[in-house]
């Protein structure tokens, strides 16, 4: 029997069912004495820090986790789970966390780096431990804006570490006390792997150093080894509404357009599409709900259903996008932004994505400056940016001088229609049917400080036209904002993902059409970046 401290925030179901895909039955906490008569504890903290304390201290956990892990007993604590073992964090000053190990959560340098940290990096193991006795070198998934700096006398605490933009813990031990930074759940087979060894072991720090296997320990080159990498992903995006006979179906659209014929496009059933990508090797899986299910009562919605059925067998991130917004059932219930995005949290997802309510924001911003009412502000605040994605769909408009517009302009190489070399990206709403006085660049910074931590990056001009990225708009936009951004619209050959990594410096690349209809494997797509010397997990 495993315990997993589920505190109320965040996606835990993927780790419930990761438990469960290894044949240990899951039992969760209800009350402190949970947490004392456990006989191994998984804590896996999804979320914010100080949320994440609060939570604990709200419940009366935080007595009962210390002595729990005083007594040396099986812990595993996962991303937030690991953070509250220090003392404290930048991203809540004031809030303290369990003081096990002495030291500081500091968020990384936005200077060098992209934050948050963001998909499938490495770790070096530093010392033995059976939690890594069948590690071979795989990647692993990331997701945090923050990474542990202990003291000079609990260094001894340190299992593996990871670069990004410097050094970084990704994981400690001390006996059977070990917390991770990544998140095993969502690390497909090797992260499976390693928690099946935590489940296993009867002791984590002792059986590989005194066994005559070298698996599990650390190389005696580990301390010169080369630096970690953060892989390219290549991410599969579903787009999912229902057909002309009711059923849910996954479709795609061309400059959004989603019917042919006069009938959608049917191209598969969402959770059969998600697993074949999830075993094709595809590091994240993004659904976005472009169908009218907002009328539903939450708990009926159709696309919950969808991720709880995912997330039973696909072990890589969740994203799903599409009515990410406040609004009223015709039961006449009101659900708040952050109501609806907690709903998909517990049901699977990792990630929510945000689009026509972003705008709204931005345009608010504009006029008011932040609020803390709108929806990523709501929902990073409680779950962390990293939780938060934005998804803008802009198009073209040429000028033929930059005096022309008040808006961010570029110099284009693709001309108007009129011979115009100058353009700006206007953002729409409502899939694309919209247009609103406000442009792309100006829409990355202003979510960028309402707290979101992801730009899905769209492209109506190119949509569905495998003429490739829009270079020039992706170089526009990640040129404004630190967070990650995952370029999509208009891949038709595995070209264009080498040309999109090779010319911009987005992290990220996503396609659809390509791959549901199998014109492009994403193996091939990731053994032509491979031979092209771009970083891609195996």
């Amino acid at each position: 029997m495993v315990t997993l401290l589920d505190y109320g925030a965040g996606n835990v179901r993927s780790i419930r069912n990761a438990i469960k895909k290894l044949g240990y039955s899951v039992e969760d906490v209800s009350g402190p004495e949970d947490i004392l008569n456990a006989e191994n504890l998984i804590f896996p903290g999804v979320g914010s820090f100080g949320n994440a304390m609060e939570r604990l201290e709200e419940y009366g956990y935080v007595e009962a986790l210390r002595e729990y892990i005083r007594s040396n007993r099986p812990f595993l604590g996962i991303c937030v789970g690991l953070q509250t073992l220090f003392e404290g964090s930048e991203e809540a000053p004031g809030v303290q966390g369990l003081g096990v190990i002495k030291g500081q959560i500091k968020k990384f340098d936005s200077e060098k780096v992209s934050v948050p940290h963001i998909g499938w990096n490495g770790i070096k193991i530093r010392k033995g431990s059976s939690l890594f006795s069948d590690y071979s070198g795989e990647k692993v998934y990331f997701v945090h804006s923050y990474r542990a700096v202990p003291s000079k006398e609990n260094s001894d605490w340190i299992l593996s570490t990871t670069d990004y933009g410097g050094e970084f813990i990704s994981a400690v031990q001390k006996g059977n006390v070990v917390a991770v930074q990544f998140h095993p759940e969502k690390s497909g087979e090797a992260g499976l792997r390693i928690l099946k060894n935590f489940l296993e072991s009867e002791s984590l720090d002792l059986v590989l150093d005194k066994s005559a296997s070298n698996k599990g320990k650390p190389d005696k080159a580990n301390e010169k080894s080369e630096k970690t990498k953060l892989a390219k992903r290549i991410v599969a995006c579903l787009d999912v509404r229902t057909n002309d006979e009711g059923d849910l179906v996954v479709t795609k659209g061309d400059k959004y357009d989603v019917r042919e014929k006069g009938r959608v496009r049917n191209l598969g059933k969402p959770v059969e599409l998600a697993r074949r990508y999830f075993e094709e090797g595809a590091d994240e899986i993004v659904f976005l709900n472009i169908t009218g299910f907002r009328d539903f009562p939450l708990k009926d919605q159709p696309m919950l259903e969808v991720l709880r059925l995912t997330s039973q067998n696909v072990f890589v991130p969740l994203t799903i996008g599409g009515g990410i917004q406040e609004y009223t059932d015709s039961d006449g219930m009101y659900y708040s932004a952050l109501d609806v995005a907690s709903e998909y949290f517990r049901s699977g997802a990792d990630k929510v994505s945000i689009g026509s309510d972003a705008v709204y924001a931005a345009e608010k911003y504009l006029k008011h400056g932040p609020t803390g009412e709108s929806s990523i502000e709501q929902i990073s605040r409680v779950y962390g940016s990293q939780a938060v994605v934005v998804s803008i769909d802009p198009k073209r408009v040429y000028v033929e001088s930059p005096d022309d517009t008040e808006h961010n302009v570029i110099r284009t190489e693709i001309p108007g229609p009129n011979g115009e070399e100058y353009c700006w990206y206007q953002c729409t709403v409502k899939g694309g049917r919209e247009e609103r006085d406000i442009d792309a660049l100006q829409l990355a910074k202003i979510c960028e400080k309402l707290g979101a931590g992801e730009i899905l990056l769209n492209c109506i001009d190119r949509d569905g036209t495998k003429l490739g990225f829009d270079i020039e708009l992706i170089n526009h936009v990640k040129s404004g904002v630190s967070i990650p951004v995952i370029a999509s619209s208009g891949a038709g050959k595995v070209e264009h993902f080498y040309e999109v990594f090779s010319k911009t410096d987005v992290e990220a690349a996503l396609a659809a059409g390509i791959f549901h209809r199998k014109e492009v494997s994403i193996a091939e797509v990731k053994d032509y970046l491979r031979k092209k010397g771009i970083e891609v997990r195996d």
